[in-house]
């Protein structure tokens, strides 16, 4: 029985992703494809075949992104958000939640969005976090003066997390993308990471600069 017990959860294990992902696309796609076609139902009457709605959603966002590159309309989408930054309790969720897209969207600096490992002086625990801001530049009066870096550290198994400033000095630079740490962080680091060469610290004594594209320059 303990050879069938341990291929019935291997077996689980295996099939569980893929079928809760599959599932997903599936409501994701259904539901997009009833918006759409509840929305252009007025114009296209009953012309319909399977993916029409999706392929009519995508299409619609696609020509939402074009018309809110122009100027004119993002002026005019200022207008529109005026009362979700006006109103106190909605200001801030809708607030968090741009800022949160803000940081992943294309058009962002990708020099902002560099993992970095955190090693505290004197101690042997490393973090993982994201430099979300490389100065203290712009910022109420309070913070510790010196050059310094807000570090993002997230937290595992749920969406949360804390925000760090700390001296350059404590950040170091490591070749892994922002959705791969995140997707790490989530699983608190269970996931297997295939074989790769290890990153080369810099010497504790070595003279480091924070460069302007988000690493350390000797």
């Amino acid at each position: 029985m303990k050879p069938m017990y341990k291929f019935f959860f291997r077996g689980l294990i295996t099939i569980l992703p893929l079928a809760l992902t599959i599932y997903l696309l599936y409501v994701c796609i259904a539901w997009m494809e009833a918006l759409a076609l509840a929305v252009l139902h007025p114009f296209i009457g009953k012309f319909y075949f399977p993916g029409l709605g999706l392929v009519l959603g995508v299409l619609g966002i696609i020509a939402v992104g074009m018309l809110v590159s122009k100027h004119r309309v993002r002026r005019l989408l200022s207008y529109v958000e005026l009362p979700f930054t006006s109103i106190p309790v909605i200001k801030s969720i809708y607030s968090s939640l741009k800022s949160f897209a803000d940081y992943f969207s294309p058009t962002t600096a990708q020099g902002g969005q560099q993992v970095v490992i955190l090693r505290p002086p004197g101690q042997e625990i490393e973090l993982v976090g994201l430099v979300t801001r490389r100065s203290t530049a712009g910022l109420p009066e309070g913070f510790l003066e010196g050059e310094r870096v807000a570090v993002y550290l997230p937290m595992g198994y749920m969406i949360g997390g804390y925000t760090v400033f700390v001296p350059t000095s404590w950040v170091t630079p490591i070749d892994m993308s922002v959705e791969e740490a995140m997707r790490s962080s989530l699983i608190a680091w269970m996931a297997r990471a295939p074989a790769a060469p290890a990153a080369t610290t810099p010497p504790p004594d070595a003279k480091r600069d924070w460069s302007s594209d988000g690493g350390y320059s000797p």
